[in-house]
């Protein structure tokens, strides 16, 4: 049987190279608008994150998706960020790495 690719992104925080499947995608849209993108089919501009609570929040810290992204996010965005990576996180102790939604 043949093997399958797996699909690897850089985590922006880190530079981690990591399966895309433990990574949340966050994306910009063309009208400038910061996004989660859980399905990670969103049209626009996307970067990743390691499902962490310790990176989003460093993420927060360093407002990582601002300077990525050059637009100016409120707390709430990464606070919603940090919610997700927490819920992720559980998901993937639970049910294993690939768990996703």
């Amino acid at each position: 049987m043949k093997k399958r690719k797996i699909p690897m992104r850089k985590d922006i925080v880190t530079g981690e190279m990591m399966p895309k499947r433990q990574l949340i995608r966050v994306v910009k849209n063309k009208n400038g608008e910061v996004s989660l993108d859980p399905t990670g089919k969103k049209a626009g501009r996307g970067a990743y994150i390691a499902v962490d609570v310790a990176i989003a929040k460093r993420a927060k810290a360093e407002r990582t998706f601002e300077q990525a992204f050059h637009v100016k996010l409120d707390d709430s965005f990464y606070d919603d960020l940090i919610k997700y990576a927490d819920h992720l996180q559980a998901r993937q102790e639970l049910f294993g790495k690939n768990a996703r939604n």
